[in-house]
C-alpha cells in the first residue's frame, strides 16, 4: 500500500479501480510544403477549426444542462480562443514564413502560449494551459481525423487518474460511473475542481508529478477528498474505512431526512437561524435539501471563473435563479471578491508581492467601478424576485463603505432610469473579517443595516498568518483569544446598533464552535448546506442557559487549547 497526500478539493470518500486516462496524443506529422500549398493548408485549418467549433458548442450545451451556467462559461473561453484573431494570425504567418504543414504550425503556437502562461508567477493563469491544450488538441483531431476516447463510455465504477483533466472531458463523462477524481496537476480554483464540486465527487488534485505512471490499470486507489489523501492498493483498514464512511453517509441522509423540516433551536426553545453559503446557483438544491432558511453567503466571485466576465444580463439571470428558488427566504450576495488567493487576469488582477493584503474585494471593485456598478444593477434587479441582500467584503474603513454606498445609490438610480423594478428599501451589510472592522464595528453599524464576521479572513488577519502557508498553520486558531474577542466585541456593537449579526466563516460549521457562538450571542450562522444538520442536532441537545455558560468561561481561558478541551468536556457531539 502507497499513501500519497494532495490537495483536498472535493469532500466525499471512496474506492474503486484506477481508470488511468493517459494522453492519447499521437506523434504529429512534421513536413516541408510547397507555397503554392499554403492556402491548401490554411483551408484544412479553418475547416478542422469549424468541426472543433460545432464540438465545444454542444459541449457547452451539455455542460449547461447537467451542471449550469457557470460551468457552461468555461467554454465560451474555449470559443473565444478560437475565435482569437492572433491563433488565426500566426498560423498564416507561421505558414509563409516556414513553409510546414499546419499541424507544426500549431504546434509552434501551442509550444509558445503554454511558455507563455507556465512562467507566470499566478497559478491560474498557470492553470489555462490546460485550456490551450484543449483547444489545441481538439483541432490536431481533427486534422488527423484522431477520435480521443470518451469518458461518456465508462460503464463499470471507477477512480479517474490523470495527469491533467480538461474541461470537456469532465463535462462528457459519465458521472455516476467516476467515483472519484485524481490528477497530477491542479489546485482549488482549476476548472477540474470547480466541476468535481458541482457534481459532488471526490477529488484530490496536484497529487504530484509521476503519479499516473506509478499507478496501473484497474489498480484499487482510495480517496479522500476531505483530507486530500489517496491511498494505491489500499488495505482492509481503509476498505473497512470506506464502507464505515458510505454506510454513514446513507444514514445521516435518512436522519438529514426527518430534520429538514424541524426549526432549529436550543433545548430550551431559543431559535437559531441556520442558513447556508453557496458558490454556485446550481447548489440551492442542496440548500433545500438540507433544510437551510435562507443563503447567508453567495460567493458571486465563483460567477466569474469561467474564464470571462459575465455581464448584467447574465449576472441578473444567475441570481434571480437563486432568489426565485429560495421561495421568499433571505439571500445575502455578497459582491465580488477577488484577489488575494482568487485572481482573476481577465479583470486585471494578477498575482501581487502580497495579495492577501493587497488589491482585492472592496479595494478592487471602488476602482473598477462600472465593473462593480454592472454587479450591484444584476443583484438590484434580482431583488424584485424574492429576498435579497446587498453585503460589501473585506471593509476595512468608513470611507470604503460609504463610497461602496455611494456607487450602490448611482446603480440603483441607472436602474430606475432604464424601467427596471428594483427593491428600493434593500438591506445592505458587511463582512466583519479585518481587524479594524471589528474594532471599529461602532461606527461601521451606523451605515448598513447588517453584520457578517467572517473568521475564515479574520482568523489570518489577526494572527497574521496565511492560512495556506502550512509552515505557520498551527497558528491559525480560531480560538485565540484575540479573535474570540474580536467576535463577542462585533456582535455587542451591532447589538448596540440594533443590527442582524450572524457568522459566515468556518468555525459556524463546526457543531463545538456553534454551541460557543451561540452562547457569546449570536443567534445566525451560515455554513455549507451539508453541514446544518450536524449543527442543529448538537443545538437541540443544549440550552441558551448552558451555551452561555460555555461561553462566559472560554473568554475567561487563555490558550486556544484550553478553550478546545473545555468544549470537548461540555458538549456532546
Amino acid at each position: 500500500m502507497r499513501i500519497t497526500k494532495g490537495i483536498a478539493v472535493s469532500p466525499g470518500v471512496s474506492i474503486a479501480p484506477a481508470f488511468i486516462f493517459a494522453d492519447d496524443s499521437v506523434e504529429i506529422p512534421q513536413y516541408h510544403i510547397d507555397p503554392a500549398e499554403v492556402a491548401s493548408e490554411l483551408t484544412r485549418f479553418h475547416e478542422a477549426s469549424m468541426l472543433a467549433r460545432k464540438e465545444i458548442e454542444a459541449l457547452r450545451d451539455h455542460a449547461k444542462n447537467e451542471a449550469g451556467e457557470e460551468q457552461a462559461a468555461i467554454f465560451d473561453a474555449h470559443l473565444m480562443m478560437l475565435d482569437d484573431p492572433e491563433l488565426h494570425d500566426q498560423i498564416e504567418i507561421s505558414l509563409n514564413d516556414n513553409l510546414f504543414n499546419v499541424e507544426s504550425a500549431i504546434l509552434a503556437f501551442e509550444t509558445e502560449m503554454v511558455d507563455k502562461l507556465s512562467s507566470s508567477p499566478d497559478p491560474l493563469i498557470q492553470e489555462r494551459v490546460s485550456d490551450v491544450h484543449d483547444v489545441v488538441r481538439r483541432i490536431l483531431r481533427h486534422l488527423l481525423k484522431k477520435e480521443r476516447i470518451s469518458l461518456s463510455d465508462i460503464q463499470t465504477e471507477i477512480i479517474l487518474v490523470a495527469k491533467d483533466l480538461l474541461p470537456s472531458d469532465m463535462v462528457g463523462m459519465s458521472r455516476s460511473m467516476v467515483r472519484g477524481i485524481v490528477t497530477e496537476s491542479g489546485g482549488r480554483t482549476s476548472h477540474a475542481a470547480i466541476l468535481a464540486r458541482a457534481f459532488e465527487i471526490p477529488a484530490v488534485l496536484g497529487i504530484g508529478p509521476n503519479f499516473v505512471d506509478q499507478v496501473k490499470q484497474g489498480q484499487l486507489i482510495y480517496v479522500d477528498g476531505e483530507k486530500g489523501i489517496v491511498a494505491v492498493d489500499p488495505d482492509s483498514v481503509f476498505v473497512q474505512r470506506e464502507k464505515a464512511a458510505r454506510a454513514a453517509r446513507v444514514q445521516r441522509e435518512i436522519e438529514n431526512r426527518e430534520l429538514r423540516e424541524v426549526p432549529a433551536h436550543t433545548k430550551d426553545g431559543t431559535h437559531i437561524m441556520l442558513v447556508a453559503n453557496i458558490e454556485m446557483p446550481d447548489e440551492v438544491a442542496n440548500v433545500n435539501e438540507y433544510g437551510a432558511e435562507g443563503i447567508g453567503l453567495f460567493r458571486s466571485e465563483f460567477l466569474f471563473l469561467g474564464g470571462h466576465v459575465p455581464g448584467e444580463e447574465e449576472q441578473y439571470k444567475a441570481y434571480t435563479k437563486v432568489v426565485e428558488a429560495m421561495n421568499g427566504k433571505p439571500v445575502t450576495i455578497r459582491t465580488l471578491d477577488i484577489g488575494g488567493d482568487k485572481v482573476l487576469p481577465e479583470l486585471g488582477a494578477i498575482g501581487e508581492k502580497n495579495p492577501l493584503l493587497g488589491w482585492r474585494a472592496i479595494r478592487f471593485c471602488l476602482e473598477k467601478t462600472e465593473l462593480f456598478k454592472t454587479q450591484l444593477r444584476a443583484i438590484l434587479r434580482a431583488s424584485v424576485h424574492g429576498k435579497v441582500k446587498i453585503m460589501f467584503p473585506m471593509i476595512s474603513t468608513i470611507d470604503e463603505l460609504i463610497r461602496a454606498q455611494g456607487l450602490l445609490a448611482e446603480a440603483k438610480w441607472e436602474c430606475k432610469a432604464h424601467g427596471h423594478a428594483i427593491d428600493t428599501n434593500i438591506e445592505t451589510g458587511i463582512m466583519i473579517e479585518v481587524p479594524s472592522a471589528a474594532v471599529c464595528a461602532d461606527v461601521l453599524a451606523r451605515s448598513c443595516d447588517f453584520f457578517s464576521i467572517g473568521t475564515n479572513d479574520l482568523s489570518q488577519y489577526t494572527l497574521a498568518v496565511d492560512r495556506g502557508n502550512q509552515k505557520v498553520a498551527y497558528l491559525n486558531e480560531p480560538y485565540s483569544l484575540a479573535v474570540l474577542r474580536l467576535i463577542r466585541m462585533t456582535i455587542g456593537y451591532g447589538e448596540h446598533a440594533h443590527i442582524a449579526v450572524s457568522l459566515c466563516g468556518e468555525m459556524a460549521a463546526d457543531p463545538a464552535s456553534a454551541v460557543l457562538l451561540v452562547g457569546m450571542g449570536l443567534r445566525t450562522l451560515s455554513m455549507s448546506a451539508g453541514a446544518i444538520p450536524a449543527i442543529k442536532r448538537v443545538l437541540l441537545s443544549i440550552s441558551l442557559e448552558e451555551a452561555q455558560s460555555i461561553a462566559q468561561q472560554a473568554l475567561s481561558l487563555r490558550t486556544s487549547t484550553q478553550v478546545s478541551a473545555l468544549l470537548n468536556s461540555r458538549i456532546s457531539l
